[in-house]
């Protein structure tokens, strides 16, 4: 194989040169071959080649013929939507919800699992579900597994690619103490061996949605917040996740410890901001201060929905809880603010899309008074976009990654989270997927 000056081969090269004219297609939206020579910086003959194998390999397809300045009429191009499909699987602490996506993340099928009862985490039941979806829904769509780039999988902890014999997860608030999902979930057969597994942070997931497809397309730098029974973050810089790479952590921001000798947290420690924040620790104040009666001890969104509605009948207890509850947020966010001063701050997961309407004025109020006034003067706090799909969008995005990773090709890499280099540049010239408009 021939080696240039850079080390690069010529596989590396047409691969790159792939890569380069399907995630221009993709972010960019249709382009004729004569545009697509500038947008990506590749000579008129490489992309004719180029654009020859994705189409001889059904990766893109005409979209549409436009008229030219005098000259003959140009064919569009676009991706495919057809020719893969990923799945998407948020490892919720109420449910497991799972979906599988074409290659432009149109949804193509879903289901839902609940974990009840409340707190029940063995991960037996839960590698259940996950290959009980994977199954629906490719039964739902009537699709098979040989275009399956993969199966992204957000879950709650901090993830360890690095293991021997596949991902683990060590879960301390959920009782998960060096899980090997990965090897668990390769047992069932769900796909087959050929189909990779990539488990990330459901936190990261969330955030990696949000900035490719969301309300942080187009930011430098972004916290982007999960807000469920617990509360996580994960810390975006330069457009991509910060240490995207293999192994890389989220910030186990809801362990920040906001009060000495405070409250129990379920990791164990006392005074975690997510023994104020969390809506599993929301919910149990409520109770404790004579709220809620029985809805406390039902679901949890059910619980979380009687006691906003309680608030919003003006009762004393749930008002005083929800005012608490965003002092601690904002104040959580201060240290946040204070330490990375991002551009922009995003809320979601399922509490979050609940309470954000309710509390985030007073949130923003708290955050900017807690915090340093260069840092507050230049941050926005708003809720994200993409509502309680983020997560699995966000899981379906990690095979996807790695298949624009690949130029296309359907070998797997090694995993990986990372937003492709081109990630900035195309926020900032408003490109999205289909999907996403």
């Amino acid at each position: 194989m021939t080696t240039g000056r850079s080390g690069r081969t010529v596989r590396d090269l047409r691969r790159g040169n792939r890569s380069a004219v399907l995630q221009q297609l993709y972010f960019g939206g249709p382009m004729s071959r004569q545009e697509l020579g500038p947008a990506t910086g590749l000579s008129s003959g490489s992309v004719s080649n180029v654009v020859g194998e994705l189409v001889a390999d059904g990766l893109l397809e005409e979209a549409g013929i436009v008229d030219s300045d005098g000259g003959r009429p140009r064919t569009l191009l676009r991706v495919a939507p057809g020719s893969a499909h990923m799945i998407g699987i948020d490892v919720g602490e109420t449910r497991v919800r799972v979906e599988l996506f074409d290659l432009t993340l149109t949804e193509l099928a879903r289901t839902e699992l609940p974990l009840q009862p409340r707190g029940c985490y063995d991960v037996g039941p839960i590698v259940d579900h996950v290959r009980t979806g994977i199954a629906t829904v490719l039964e739902r769509a009537g699709v098979g597994t040989d275009r399956l780039l993969g199966v992204g999988i957000g879950v709650p902890g901090i993830v360890d690619r690095d293991a021997p014999g596949g991902t683990v997860v060590h879960g301390q608030t959920i009782g998960w103490d060096a899980v090997p999902l990965e090897a668990l979930l390769r047992a069932t057969g769900a796909v087959p061996p050929e189909v990779p597994y990539i488990i990330d942070n459901g936190a990261r997931t969330l955030g990696q949605a949000e900035m490719w497809f969301g309300a942080g397309r187009g930011a430098r730098d972004a916290v982007v917040v999960l807000f469920g029974s617990g509360v996580g973050a994960s810390l975006i810089t330069d457009g991509s996740p910060d240490g995207a790479t293999t192994g890389g952590a989220p910030l186990e921001w809801g362990h920040l410890t906001v009060q000495v000798r405070g409250r129990r947290c379920r990791c164990g420690a006392l005074g975690c901001l997510e023994a104020y924040t969390g809506a599993e620790s929301l919910l149990a104040r409520w109770a404790e201060r004579g709220g809620g009666g029985d809805s406390v001890a039902g679901d949890e969104e059910d619980a979380l929905a009687a006691l906003l509605a309680a608030a919003g009948d003006g009762d004393p207890i749930a008002l005083d809880v929800l005012d608490e509850t965003a002092e601690y947020l904002g104040a959580g966010l201060s240290d946040v603010i204070n330490l990375f001063q991002p551009e922009r701050i995003l809320i979601g997961g399922w509490a979050g899309l609940m309470l954000g309407p309710h509390i985030l004025p007073a949130v923003r109020e708290h955050a900017t008074r807690y915090s340093l006034r260069h840092p507050a003067a230049r941050v926005t706090i708003d809720m994200g976009s993409l509502g309680p799909d983020a997560v699995t969008v966000g899981a379906a995005t990690l095979p996807l990654a790695a298949f624009f990773t690949t130029g296309g090709r359907r070998t797997p890499p090694e995993p990986t989270t990372e937003a492709p280099g081109w990630q900035t540049s195309l926020q900032t010239r408003g490109g999205s997927a289909a999907r996403r408009g």
